[in-house]
């Protein structure tokens, strides 16, 4: 057993997933910096404070997740070169059209959901209700996300 009563098996493997997805959270972030910079064009100002709002709640989770595998008894994995290598979302450079950014930010969060989804039921399979409220809560808001999404491409 670990400090908050896990079995230390569990702990470590659900440390190892949740680095992969801190990674991937952490490249999406990026990426949507980058929409945000970068995008042009007649929805500029709709998507340039969309994605902030974005970046910003991709930034809160990230912390989030590092600090779940914290508590876990783990370490965050904390370099971009670690993230590159076991991300599930490849970085996206010099990308400003509207419908480009949307497609992309669209399957960066189906990838997170994905993701999201695959650990609450490691998690919840072995009565780990911290990890399991926290990606409950994600799994809403990007669930939300892609509908919004979706609908902009329309």
């Amino acid at each position: 057993m670990n400090k908050i009563e896990l079995q230390k098996d569990y702990s470590e493997e659900a440390v190892g997933k949740l680095n992969a997805y801190l990674s991937s959270l952490q490249i999406a972030y990026m990426n949507v910096r980058g929409y945000h910079w970068n995008i042009e064009g007649k929805q500029f100002f709709v998507l340039h404070s969309k994605f902030e709002e974005v970046y910003n709640n991709l930034n809160e989770m990230a912390d989030e997740v590092a600090e779940r595998i914290l508590i876990l008894g783990g370490k965050p994995l904390h370099s971009f070169s670690e993230y590159l290598k076991i991300s599930e979302i490849n970085e996206q450079t010099n990308v400003s059209s509207a419908e480009d950014t949307v497609k992309n930010l669209l399957e960066e969060t189906q990838k997170l959901l994905a993701t999201e989804r695959e650990i609450l039921s490691f998690a919840s399979e072995n009565g780990d209700e911290g990890t399991v409220g926290m990606l409950s809560e994600y799994i809403g808001e990007q669930e939300k996300m892609i509908w919004m999404l979706n609908a902009q491409l329309k």
